[in-house]
């Protein structure tokens, strides 16, 4: 979502929509078919790539279904585009993020439970991938339910206006909405698929410890937002842990996915290494493609020409949650000199 410091935003950063701009019809469907193709590929091709040691591969004498995680990474994006076919014909993006969400959960849970039936059913032996799926589970339904009653309470999102009368451009938003699932995913959908198998170990209990930590900043500060934002002061949130992170709940996002990650380092073999691109893409996205950037530029629109507002920016951390830093009278003036002359 990109809404302003003051407005309710989801912790979890979304998918970019394709086409949404003035470019022409023809350039931009081109670039959503192109975006649409791409993510398929790129999902597959991961999925693959980390399918090796994987269940699927032929388990005991049934036959070679090939690697379960790439069936999910197929599940992630073909659940949007069930969705998508009543969401085009009846001009709606109401269940977007609602699909999104519920594709979390049904991924996760889908890998674990064939995982349990098909593979080792021994509970010893998969308290791992049981542990991190739970915490799956409960990060995406309150994360659906949050965004569930955004959208029902707002009506519609404009994000989606210049996209949906066109089949390519919104079928693409769909489709890349899958592919941010499965990368999202990626490390406990390694961890749920991989024939690797381990005693819990150090690496194991960290990273529940991290994930633990990352989902408290961001429950805590999401509240803290909520609760500043009754208040109607028409002000930047600057209250308990805002006073020390512009954003802290996306930096609790990218710690629990860091969390996450940490888990499986404990069962990861081959090309499942590149479950690293999980943390490692929830971070581009909130930093760098639709978190921050955005809403640090609609910000400043607001209130760049606040004095109040830039001091607070050079106090306090763009992301990670850390002691504010002193500005002096002295070095604010020459702030204010430089950038004025």
């Amino acid at each position: 979502p990109v809404l302003l410091y003051g407005a309710r935003e989801s912790s979890a950063g979304r998918p970019p929509l394709p086409g949404n701009s003035h470019r022409s019809t023809m350039s931009a469907t081109f670039i959503a078919i192109a975006s649409s193709l791409a993510s398929l590929a790129v999902s597959l091709g991961l999925a693959y790539a980390a399918g090796y040691p994987g269940i699927g591969n032929q388990i005991a004498d049934r036959a070679d279904v090939g690697p379960v995680i790439v069936w999910a990474a197929a599940a992630a994006i073909v659940l949007q585009w069930i969705v998508f076919i009543p969401a085009f014909v009846f001009q709606t993006e109401k269940y977007y993020d609602l699909t999104g969400s519920i594709t979390y959960v049904s991924v996760t849970v889908g890998t674990l439970a064939y995982r349990l039936a098909y593979s080792n059913p021994s509970l010893q032996l998969n308290v791992r991938p049981l542990v991190s799926s739970v915490l799956v589970v409960l990060w995406a339904l309150r994360l659906g339910s949050f965004l569930v009653k955004r959208i029902m309470r707002a009506g519609k999102d404009g994000r989606f206006d210049e996209v949906k009368p066109f089949f390519a451009r919104f079928l693409a938003a769909w489709t890349i909405q899958g592919l941010w699932v499965f990368l999202t995913l990626f490390a406990v959908l390694v961890i749920n698929t991989t024939t690797v198998e381990s005693p819990l170990r150090w690496n194991d209990y960290l990273g529940w410890a991290v994930w633990a930590v990352g989902f408290a900043i961001e429950v805590i500060s999401d509240e803290q937002k909520t609760a500043f934002n009754r208040l109607q002061t028409g002000k930047w949130v600057e209250i308990g842990l805002w006073r020390y992170s512009r954003h802290p709940n996306y930096f609790g996002e990218i710690v629990l996915w860091t969390g996450q990650f940490i888990v499986g380092t404990s069962v990861y073999a081959g090309g499942q290494w590149a479950a690293v691109l999980s943390p490692l893409f929830v971070t581009l996205l909130l930093t760098k493609v639709t978190g921050i950037p955005m809403l640090e530029k609609r910000a400043d629109e607001k209130w760049g020409g606040d004095p109040e507002y830039q001091r607070y920016k050079r106090a306090v951390s763009v992301l990670v949650i850390m002691p504010r830093r002193q500005i002096s009278e002295n070095g604010d003036a020459n702030y204010r000199l430089h950038h004025t002359g």
